[in-house]
């Protein structure tokens, strides 16, 4: 067990109010690309299992969930488009609630980084006909990234509804709400960034205008199922996926003119994946937001349970996203708070597969 603290002192380990739910304690899985739901996009007894191993995490935020067909990244990956899907995100939240566990729904929204052998539609779409570097992983192997169709503005407003439609259906499911996935390089994090996004609309240009579909999306998700049940994730200045920010004082703009839009909406929390959770781009951007700030301390890097929690206690974050040893440990919370040892994740079977690596970790009482 850890030294304790002053009651006045909150911990990773304390309960938090998070819109209108009280979550256990503060540690958040964070959403993780697992690509274990078929062809189909149908998450079935296997991926419900996964989760509900994971409820004793304050929030389960689940991977990526595509809102339409052309939005699909990886083959494997779960979608919300469909009655098919929705039964089978339903039989997760019953999974989860029923080991007494929160679960929102990441919506995602692939953009670009998609390719029609993964997605079985006739094109991928990017807020410009700018393609991503690299190569795509398909069912046909690796493939160039396809120059995406750029969105016309009827198309954009037909995205965000839907956004919208997804959203309905991940709480007409059970779950108990949304975050909307603006980082990582994916749709919405193409709309922000200028290396990504030169159109010449109303949704391009200037940061007002290259933060405004990001807006659109999330009031509008906010006015369908309730801002208390929504979240936001943005990854400011990654370069990921071939969208760079590499200007420090446009990303401070845009992201600060993102933030000040959706306070008023009383959200209930902001995302932020970033490598400096308590520099002053961070930080500001919580002071502007008012609200719930979880942070995600880096793409790729793993958290430690002395950096979680470091971050709540001295007060730079109200909860933690946590990834890889969420991965490996069921009961990471456990773990953490008794100071026991934990698994090592396995990056080898992250991807597609099976149990193998998905669903038999070993938990605590097993070791």
């Amino acid at each position: 067990m850890r030294t304790a603290l002053p009651p006045s002192v909150k911990t990773i380990y304390s309960p938090v109010a998070l819109g209108e739910l009280e979550l256990a304690n503060r540690v958040v899985m964070a959403p993780l690309t697992r690509t274990r739901s078929g062809e189909d996009g149908v998450p079935d007894q296997l991926v419900a299992e996964y989760y509900a191993q994971r409820a004793s995490t304050g929030l389960i935020v689940t991977e990526g969930t595509y809102p339409t067909r052309e939005s699909r990244s990886y083959p494997g990956q779960p979608g919300i488009v469909d009655d098919a899907q929705q039964a089978g995100w339903a039989r997760v939240a019953d999974a989860v609630h029923g080991r007494g566990g929160r679960l929102f729904m990441q919506v995602m929204h692939g953009g670009r980084v998609s390719h029609t052998a993964i997605n079985g539609c006739d094109r991928v779409v990017g807020p410009s006909a700018i393609a991503v570097e690299g190569e795509a992983h398909t069912p046909e192997g690796k493939l160039p990234y396809p120059v995406p169709h750029a969105l016309t503005t009827e198309e954009v407003e037909q995205t965000r509804d839907a956004f919208v439609a997804a959203a309905r259906r991940a709480v007409d499911a059970g779950l108990d709400g949304v975050e909307v996935h603006g980082a990582n390089g994916y749709l919405l994090h193409e709309f922000l960034a200028p290396s990504s996004n030169q159109r010449e609309d109303r949704y391009g240009g200037s940061p007002e205008n290259r933060v405004r579909f990001v807006v659109e999306v999330v009031t509008a998700v906010a006015a369908e199922v309730g801002a208390s049940r929504v979240g936001l994730r943005i990854s400011p200045a990654h370069d990921v996926q071939s969208v760079l920010e590499p200007d420090a004082a446009d990303d401070a703009t845009t992201y600060g003119l993102l933030v000040d839009a959706l306070r008023p909406l009383g959200l209930a929390y902001l995302s932020v994946l970033h490598a400096e959770p308590t520099g002053e781009l961070v930080q500001g951007l919580r002071r502007r937001f008012g609200g719930h700030l979880m942070i995600n301390d880096g793409f790729g890097v793993v958290t430690t349970r002395e950096d979680a929690e470091s971050l709540v206690e001295q007060g730079a974050a109200d909860s933690v996203a946590v990834g890889r040893m969420i991965i490996a440990n069921p009961d990471l919370v456990e773990r953490w708070h008794g100071g026991h040892g934990e698994n090592e994740p396995d990056p080898s079977t992250f991807y597609g597969g099976g149990p193998e690596g998905y669903t038999d970790y070993p938990f605590l009482s097993a070791a």
